[in-house]
């Protein structure tokens, strides 16, 4: 039986920080779905389908990867899935208060359903997507903190031609 698990996010955009988390998650599953959250509530940068498609590209469409899209409950995309696994990466302790909470409500929603959560590698602890968003606005760069073909996208994003 694979051993599969759901790496859920906004990934808007995706980041080395998420980058860091995928290929650890890589290297303990046979099959990673990175859900992407679909939050109507949320402004996002870019679409759904712009951010599953930039993942895509920048995992050059590895075949252990599916990327998904999800505007449900967690836990119920999960058991869809025959999965069991969901996979979330802790950055600071502010983190872990709220992600504790998010892994004990979907525990109880589906007592099958476990959390594994990964430490974000040293280089990437202070990043997240919307300090980047934030950053990459006024200008600022942020090579280097994401995959080169969002930092592009970015680029474009912003109206920013620079290299």
């Amino acid at each position: 039986m694979k051993k599969v698990a759901v790496y859920p996010g906004s990934f808007d955009p995706i980041t080395n920080g998420h980058m860091d988390i995928i290929q650890r998650a890589l290297k303990m599953f046979d099959k990673l779905i990175i859900l992407v959250a679909y939050n109507p509530e949320k402004k996002s940068l870019f679409t759904v389908e712009e951010r599953m498609n930039l993942i895509r590209e920048v995992l050059n469409h590895n075949k252990k990867v599916r990327v998904d899209c999800s505007s449900g409950l967690l836990v119920d995309y999960v058991k869809k899935e025959k999965a069991n696994v969901v996979v979330r990466g802790l950055r600071a302790l502010s983190d872990f208060e709220y992600e504790f909470q998010m892994a004990l409500m979907n525990r109880r929603l589906n007592k099958e359903m476990e959390t594994v959560f990964l430490m974000t590698g040293y280089r990437w602890f202070y990043t997240s997507s919307k300090l980047i968003k934030e950053v990459a606005a006024l200008g600022g760069n942020v090579k280097g903190l994401v995959p080169d073909l969002a930092y592009q996208q970015l680029q474009e994003k912003y109206g920013l031609n620079k290299k």
